[in-house]
């Protein structure tokens, strides 16, 4: 398949037309690759590491959710990532595309993907934004389970550095309706709240937005961004291979940008 082709197919399922203002979705480098055959490097984020397995693996795409570029650059400098990454981009002809807010909106995207991962029931959009799609999951857990056990559960499915948990849950409380969101998710606690559910699996939460989840009897679980979206990435690389590309894989070398010392 042909790299214009890939990227029509999945621009027909997660339009970048659906990113925030905020968001650089699509294209952040196209060297001229759209008809070569697709020899695809999927990433969380895309690094210098990951460029460097890119040319390893003669793979002529960087397929991310994490866009390389969100505001435009005043300058391009040797010995900068943005301008390294750009340099090498075109040296050794390896496009990088970005599907950020758009492919967590849709099926098997990065919110729909923890919802499969935990087995919720009924899973329905924190926030609908279109036909179904939105930002978050939303459902039950059937049999019912304590928070003890619902931790475990995460740990072992999306194996975390750490987990951050409201420090007056009760770890024997039961657990029915729960709500997920990959990546930064802090901002939608309101909207969790409204939709009745016990539990908040998330990331990047802040000192005082756990304070507010507990005044709002919303046990907030932090796994961490790496742990709530890489998942959706392995989600692709499955999906693309039905396309019978030359070549996909998932990125060893993503990173993951926090260390916790014991």
């Amino acid at each position: 398949m042909k790299i214009a082709d890939l990227i029509t197919w999945f621009e027909d399922w997660a339009n970048p037309a659906w990113c925030e203002s905020w968001d650089n979705c699509g294209w952040q480098v196209e060297p001229g690759i759209l008809q070569e055959s697709a020899r695809v490097l999927v990433c969380l984020t895309p690094t210098l590491a990951v460029m460097e397995e890119a040319i390893a693996s003669h793979a002529n795409l960087i397929f991310a959710h994490h866009p390389l570029i969100f505001a435009p650059p005043k300058s391009f400098r040797v010995g900068e990532a943005i301008a390294d990454m750009v340099r090498l981009a075109f040296l050794h002809n390896i496009g990088i595309y970005s599907a950020h807010t758009n492919f967590d909106q849709v099926q098997d995207g990065t919110a729909d993907v923890l919802a499969q991962i935990l087995e919720l029931k009924d899973a329905t959009p924190i926030v609908p934004t279109q036909n179904g799609l939105g930002y978050g999951r939303v459902g039950t857990i059937e049999p019912v389970m304590t928070l003890k056990d619902l931790l475990a559960v995460i740990h072992s499915r999306l194996a975390p550095k750490n987990l951050l948990v409201s420090p007056s849950a009760d770890l024997q409380q039961e657990i029915s309706r729960i709500a997920v969101l990959g990546g930064s998710g802090a901002s939608y606690i309101s909207a969790v709240v409204k939709t009745g559910a016990t539990a908040y699996l998330t990331s990047d939460c802040k000192f005082h937005q756990f304070q507010e989840s507990r005044d709002r009897n919303l046990i907030l679980i932090d796994a961490g961004h790496y742990a709530t979206e890489r998942p959706a990435c392995d989600r692709l690389v499955q999906k693309l291979r039905y396309l019978n590309l030359d070549w996909v894989n998932l990125s060893d070398r993503d990173e993951d940008f926090r260390q916790f010392f014991p």
